[in-house]
């Protein structure tokens, strides 16, 4: 299998009244192409950062990271932006739909912003897919929590990703809820044959991944997989 998502020496650091604040410290890792791959650790040990970094939403202060055939430490925003639009998809906590498009265009976005021409047959069958056929006209303020995450998940597949980058998918939701998003993360994630990278504090939710990679202090303490091949620097690894 080909690496889709690979850090080396990956640092975030950032300046506060109290001087610099490392967030992150010399991260090493490779995720292949359809791993499933948990991030956890304790809140403040730099897990979303790490993510928002693989995912190119923000930027190492030192490092190299690969996402698909980019280097994104190389790239300015605009030119990772391109990136993220060709090869990511994301589900948020908080869903991230936005207020004033119905189901159906929250999922067209991202197609449209591509100049697909076939934005709204893709949409309406994912939507179809997660359930949600009869909701396609509906604004996010009319569908429930565990509704606005499917939404989420329909327009993060819809794009049909190299990778899915997950934070904290469930944890808005009420657990029965949480366990039935997951299934479906999980099935479309199979079934599109997505590589899906996901921040979780739910350890159902990891152990269904192939892999977990656990972090404190902003530092890879520990993997849980057999196959784990990322290249941890010597050290790290409990």
């Amino acid at each position: 299998m080909s690496t889709v998502v690979r850090a080396e020496n990956v640092a975030k650091v950032v300046d506060t009244a109290a001087g610099e604040l490392v967030i992150l410290d010399g991260i090493d890792l490779e995720i292949k192409q359809g791993e499933t791959v948990a991030i956890v650790g304790a809140s403040g040990s730099g897990k979303t950062t790490l993510l928002g970094i693989l995912a190119g939403l923000d930027s190492a202060s030192a490092g190299r990271v690969q996402l698909a055939d980019a280097q994104l430490n190389e790239l300015d925003e605009e030119a990772r932006a391109l990136v993220r639009g060709q090869h990511v998809g994301f589900v948020f906590q908080s869903f991230q739909l936005l207020a004033s498009l119905t189901a159906l265009e929250n999922v067209m976005l991202p197609a449209e912003l591509r100049g697909e021409s076939v934005a709204e047959d893709q949409a309406r069958q994912i939507l179809e897919k997660v359930g949600l056929q009869e909701r396609t006209g509906h604004y996010p303020r009319q569908l429930s929590g565990g509704e606005q995450q499917r939404v989420a998940i329909a327009r993060a597949f819809a794009s049909d990703p190299t990778v899915l980058f997950a934070d904290e998918p469930t944890g808005n939701l009420d657990t029965h809820t949480g366990e039935r998003i997951t299934e479906l993360l999980f099935e479309l994630n199979e079934e599109f044959g997505t590589t899906l990278v996901m921040v979780t504090h739910d350890n159902r939710l990891a152990e269904r991944c192939n892999r977990t990679i656990r972090i404190d202090g902003g530092r890879i303490i520990g993997a849980d997989a057999e196959n784990y091949s990322g290249g941890l620097s010597a050290g790290q690894v409990s």
